[in-house]
């Protein structure tokens, strides 16, 4: 087997990025605006705590700055290790405190323990590392066998989970049941492998994290956050249910997932996300959380589409085809500042690429773009 070297950019990744988590800032607004009081708290409450992790970053990257080195080169950052192969998980308990990892409580190899919420971090992230080697031949998120790292309850009925690229590092609440289930963010694979696959994002394309280049970030974690699960179930295309999050919601969201990739904008009550072009959310790029960031979480909805028309199309298992078509249009094609036309053009040259210039799987991809309206 090929193992692939990934293209780390870990410094100019880690100063561009913010942290990616599962709940869109702009639905906890909504929920916070409309809620019962027990959900505005816990909207509140999670929006707050969210935005510390991000201070912590800016905090961070601010004396990088002035110190004229990358993140990784302060003190505090692990030292850059050698390639290994084979999966290195470790899951740590944060105790619903703050203190990150917090106290170890489970490595590669061990049994199962009584706390289920470890467990299924360590079968989730396991689940993600063996759909990247075995799909693709991609050693860890990195490329280079990086230790997949997370650490579960933290802090106290947190309604999120999200990828921390500062501290490379996975980070779950436990939900309150008002935004997610209690229990929910750790037992959904499309959660872990949405999230993980941000630093996947991180080590190759980069993508800003703001407005078109950062709803295309967010697309790929759909993507592969829904293959990693439909891998995991044996599901081909068709067979699939396109949805993000399914079965987790909680008290103050009405619907069946998140997100749904097949029907952008119908998986729950305050799901806003357009499937076309001409329904995109034009959003300000300022720190304003009901602006996501310049609409990141919603505009997704059109490349997320476009994704499911051509697995849909070109049929069978969406891992294969479609699925290395858009692994090799991120990890190969685009660069930080690409918007949507920019992520169209490269999958359908990825399409020409592995399967034939004008062949059938090309004609597929452009086909979906253009029903979406990013390809005329």
């Amino acid at each position: 087997m090929t193992i692939h070297r990934g293209t780390c950019r870990t410094g100019q990744a880690h100063l561009g990025q913010v942290l990616c988590s599962i709940a869109p800032p702009d639905i906890l607004v909504a929920v916070a605006e409309r809620g019962s009081p027990e959900e505005r708290e816990a909207a509140i409450t999670t929006l707050v705590e969210t935005a510390a992790l991000r201070a912590e970053r800016d905090v961070v990257s601010s004396l990088a700055r002035q110190l004229d080195v990358s993140v990784a080169e302060l003190a505090f950052m692990a030292a850059p290790s050698a390639p290994s192969v084979g999966k290195r998980r470790t899951v740590y308990d944060a105790e619903h405190g703050s203190d990150l990892p917090g106290r170890k409580v489970r490595s590669e190899g061990d049994p199962p323990v009584a706390d289920e919420a470890v467990n299924e971090a360590y079968d989730g992230s396991g689940a993600t590392y063996d759909f990247y080697l075995d799909v693709f031949d991609r050693n860890s998120l990195d490329g280079e066998g990086m230790e997949l790292v997370s650490s579960v309850h933290y802090r106290t009925d947190y309604d999120n989970a999200g990828w921390s690229p500062l501290r490379s590092q996975m980070i779950y609440g436990d939900g309150s049941g008002r935004i997610f289930k209690v229990g929910g963010l750790t037992k959904d694979i499309t959660v872990i492998g949405h999230e993980l696959t941000h630093g996947v994002t991180q080590f190759t394309a980069g993508l800003v994290y703001h407005k078109q280049s950062g709803a295309v970030n967010e697309s790929f974690s759909d993507v592969f956050g829904s293959l990693v699960k439909q891998r995991s179930l044996g599901q081909t295309a068709d067979q699939a249910d396109w949805l993000i999050g399914e079965g987790i919601l909680g008290s103050a969201l009405h619907g069946e997932a998140l997100r749904s990739m097949k029907a952008p904008g119908t998986a729950h009550d305050l799901d806003r996300q357009p499937a076309h072009m001409d329904d995109f959310v034009d959003l300000p790029d300022d720190e304003e959380p009901a602006h996501d960031h310049g609409g990141v979480h919603i505009n997704s909805g059109i490349p997320n589409r476009a994704f499911f028309l051509a697995a849909s199309a070109i049929g069978g298992n969406a891992w294969e085809k479609a699925g290395r078509i858009w692994y090799v249009a991120l990890t190969e094609r685009l660069r930080p500042r690409s918007e949507f036309r920019e992520a169209a053009e490269a999958t359908v040259e990825a399409a020409g690429k592995l399967f034939g210039t004008g062949g059938d799987e090309q004609d597929k991809v452009r086909s979906a773009w253009r029903q979406v309206g990013v390809l005329a």
